[in-house]
């Protein structure tokens, strides 16, 4: 039998060693004709015979191969550089490697020391995507997902795997050799939430998995996630409901609303607030809890509006739109965008536009029927907003205060995004009330603020830069425009209206490029120690017309 095997195993002998024209079975050599054609390719006479190759497999070692004259484990491609990026941080190490091809990739380095048998692959890849569902979960662009469950299966000694994340599903593939058959596996996200507390302790998770100096096994890891899933959130719910409150009365003081204001913009978002908890808890899609939630302020406003007393009642619809718009998700579909996830960049804007036709919808049922009562709202009310600059400075910075417990910050990072948000407004003033540049390109410069600095702060903890980036975005978000336009719409003056909500997610569009491009700015300005000159994210070429 060993030798039927050994037989199969040999490779068949070159057909350049015989003549095209052997003798047929039962017939002498002798016996040919001298005239007989032999063929050009036969062996001269006194030649030494070919000698047949040992058998085993194609991809037995080379008899040639030395063990100590071996040559490196990675051998770059053309164009491809040596990369050397032990000492970086793990998030540029991954983003580095997911732009190569799988066969030019470094052969890597085992942190955690598998057992005699090898990894366990159906359990790193559970653990993968576990892990990536968490992140996707709250709210992670698509890249950086890819990058921490890369750097969990590499530290785990998996190479050839190739992660893929869209809106909703993970799916990661291994591939053992060349000749073995590739194990995949997927994870569907079935619910999202905003939970920054969790995200953070899901990044030191993959920190601590990648460090070299710490050994994480596989049952701590699960330990640690299922603590993580387990944890409750850092903040009450009364106090999420204040926050949004306080939310609305700072962006109304923003726009040049009082103390009257402040009051009615916040009792407007704590009903809208607490509508909308009703609706998600009868099992209301999201799109109708927006819906809902836009109408309170609106209707205080409208109410305001129809009374004699002199306030400034479209500070409280804008104030309340302040607390609705969906910032965070716009910035995660722009980013995906930028970074070449198509689909998911597609998909995240689809749910944006849902959230935003909700508001719209919510206020304008709320207008509409005002105006059957004969409300008099006067849409050039909404841009005069008197230059309070203190005022104005210490209402951003309560305005990105409040953000950021509704998004579940950890304690630690509030004071830090709330010092960028104050930042990112001075800025935003500077260039706009005192230098007169176009509300856009102001923005976009004061979001690139932002999104420098939240980098900047991500990278000195190794944490995820969301929390450092999404909550001061806030005061840059575009109310005024956005209920400008609608306000327009109800009384029917559409060309006007339209225009108003183009400039609106102009204006939005500004942010989530802004805060994407100050990010690619420190990592592309900043040197990271002990990391080769080219070791850089390679990207995809321009596209020429094709």
């Amino acid at each position: 039998m060993a030798e039927a095997d050994g037989a199969e195993d040999r490779k068949p002998q070159s057909d350049e060693a015989h003549s095209a024209f052997t003798p047929p079975p039962g017939m002498e050599p002798d016996a040919l004709d001298e005239d007989q054609p032999t063929s050009e390719f036969a062996r001269p006479a006194g030649a030494e015979p070919v000698q047949p190759e040992p058998g085993g497999s194609a991809f037995a070692t080379p008899a040639t191969y030395s063990a100590a004259h071996s040559p490196p484990a990675y051998t770059p491609g053309q164009d491809f550089h040596v990369v050397q990026l032990k000492e970086s941080p793990w998030q540029d190490r991954m983003r580095t490697m997911l732009r190569m091809p799988v066969d030019v990739r470094p052969v890597p380095d085992l942190v955690h020391r598998p057992s005699e048998s090898g990894p366990a692959v159906g359990r790193v890849l559970d653990l993968t995507l576990r892990i990536g569902e968490l992140l996707l979960a709250g709210g992670e662009g698509a890249e950086d997902v890819e990058a921490a469950m890369f750097a969990v299966t590499r530290s785990y000694g998996l190479d050839r795997c190739e992660p893929t994340v869209t809106f909703t599903l993970l799916s990661i593939t291994h591939q053992p050799s060349l000749v073995d058959h590739p194990v995949s596996a997927n994870r569907t996200v079935r619910r999202r939430g905003t939970d920054y507390n969790r995200l953070s302790a899901v990044y030191r998770l993959v920190d601590d998995i990648s460090a070299p100096e710490i050994d994480v096994s596989l049952e701590e890891a699960y330990r640690r996630l299922a603590e993580i899933r387990r944890n409750r959130h850092p903040y009450p719910g009364w106090m999420l409901t204040a926050s949004a409150g306080l939310l609305a009365g700072a962006a109304s003081t923003l726009v040049g609303g009082g103390v009257l204001v402040f009051i009615a913009a916040a009792l407007g978002a704590v009903l809208g607030d607490r509508l909308a908890w009703l609706c998600a808890g009868r099992g209301l899609p999201e799109f109708y809890q927006f819906v809902v939630a836009a109408m309170p302020p609106a209707a205080i406003g409208v109410a305001l509006n129809m009374t004699a007393i002199d306030v400034k009642a479209s500070a409280v619809i804008t104030g309340g739109l302040f607390a609705l718009l969906p910032g965070r998700a716009l910035v995660a579909a722009v980013q995906d965008g930028l970074t070449g996830f198509y689909i998911t960049a597609s998909a995240r804007l689809l749910e944006v536009m849902y959230l935003f036709i909700g508001i719209i919808m919510g206020v304008l049922v709320v207008l509409y029927v005002g105006l059957q009562f004969d409300a008099s709202p006067r849409p050039e009310e909404v841009l005069e907003i008197q230059q309070r600059p203190l005022i104005q400075i210490a209402a951003s910075m309560v305005l990105v205060f409040t953000f950021a417990i509704l998004l579940q910050q950890e304690r630690s990072t509030v004071l830090i995004v709330t010092l960028n948000g104050g930042v990112a407004w001075v800025t935003f003033g500077a260039l706009h009330y005192a230098g007169h540049i176009p509300p856009v390109p102001s923005t976009a410069i004061a979001a690139g603020l932002v999104g420098l600095f939240g980098q900047l702060f991500s990278r000195y903890r190794f944490a995820s830069a969301l929390p450092y980036v999404t909550a001061a975005i806030g005061p840059l978000l575009p109310g005024s425009a956005t209920y400008y336009g609608l306000l327009l719409i109800a009384e029917n003056r559409l060309n006007e209206g339209l225009a108003s909500l183009v400039n609106a997610a102009a204006i939005a569009l500004a942010i989530a490029i802004g805060v994407n491009l100050g990010s690619e700015t420190s990592r592309l300005f900043m040197r990271i120690p002990g990391a080769a000159s080219a070791a850089k994210r390679r990207a995809a070429k321009r596209t020429r017309g094709f």
